[in-house]
């Protein structure tokens, strides 16, 4: 096999040993007829066995693979995920660079099916596929689950067949998601100021590259076939944490915005009709447990969004006028 590899696997991880294993065991064992790598990007973990360990679990889970010399430990001390995916691309050696979630276990032809995507169209940016979720044993999504809340967890499907994505909204999520180094270069990596830090949840960082890459004139694809399976924590599954996310995304939106130049005092607005609309659908599907929810979840998450649009108007930067 060729010394250079033709794809790099990204896993991005933050105390997560639990499922980290899997994570990696299943990148290991692909069905890629060619070389590839797996470079783990350990993002300040900390969970150590006991205040006397010198090595987090996290390390020991990554060390315990380090037999297989596809695979390498990289240490990023600053916090956050889209600065780790940044560490990643600059540690991979590949063109196509493929991030799995550290919590996802993919499906065996998953670096193919991406690879063979890439291969094939010179101007395709990003590419993701499905995502399907696996439950905690013993757990049943909640009643008050929507699909449209699923997604908030991971999942993902547009269909059985290969759809070019031509609205940002619609963009591969970053549990499945790869990108081209030329394009991610060409973009300046990662907006760290995007993505989720600690536990701040954070998002829209995989939004903004897909807007930017539809600008540019590139283009972005779902696939079927790129398989993706992300365990959700039970800790997920209380509607506290949606709420929690719904704030962090509205934050997000309006940081994207921002980034867009569509900041202002038209943010206000925007915000304000959001939360009415939200409002009144929570009042419409009252007797539906999971669209009534949604919706306040939605209405809640464009406060976030306000917060985040006044905080903007109040610290914006002043113009100077020269006379």
């Amino acid at each position: 096999m060729p010394q250079h590899p033709q794809i790099s696997a990204i896993i991005c991880t933050h105390n997560r040993h639990t499922y980290l294993g899997a994570a990696i065991d299943s990148l290991l064992i692909q069905d890629f007829p060619d070389n590839f790598e797996v470079v783990v990007v350990d993002n300040a973990s900390s969970d150590y066995a006991s205040p006397e360990s010198s090595t987090s679990r996290t390390r020991e889970v990554v060390e315990a693979r380090l037999g297989d010399g596809r695979l390498k430990y990289v240490w990023e001390p600053e916090i956050g995920l889209s600065v780790a995916r940044n560490t990643g691309a600059s540690e991979a050696r590949s063109e196509i660079l493929a991030y799995l979630d550290d919590d996802a276990v993919a499906d065996p032809n998953w670096l193919r099916v991406l690879h063979s995507a890439y291969q094939s169209n010179q101007k395709l940016a990003v590419a993701g596929g499905k995502v399907n979720l696996a439950w905690p044993c013993g757990v049943s999504p909640p009643e008050w689950l929507s699909p449209g809340l699923a997604q908030n967890l991971g999942a993902y499907d547009l269909g059985e067949s290969c759809v070019y994505v031509t609205a940002a909204g619609l963009t591969p999520r970053g549990v499945n998601y790869s990108i081209r180094r030329a394009f991610l270069e060409k973009i300046g990596g990662f907006d760290a100021k995007l993505g989720r830090v600690g536990k701040k949840l954070l998002s829209n960082e995989e939004l903004r590259a897909t807007e930017l890459a539809l600008e540019l004139g590139w283009q972005v694809v779902y696939l079927p076939e790129a398989v993706v399976l992300h365990n959700v924590a039970a800790e997920r599954l209380k509607k506290a944490w949606f709420l929690e996310r719904g704030w962090w995304q509205g934050i997000s939106e309006c940081y994207r915005e921002q980034l867009s130049d569509r900041a202002g005092i038209a943010q206000l607005g925007r915000g304000g009709e959001r939360i009415l609309r939200g409002v009144w659908k929570s009042f419409k599907y009252i007797r539906d447990p999971a669209l009534r929810f949604e919706n306040f979840v939605f209405a809640w998450g464009q406060i976030g969004y306000l917060s985040a649009a006044v905080r903007g108007l109040i610290f914006a930067p002043k113009s100077t006028t020269r006379h």
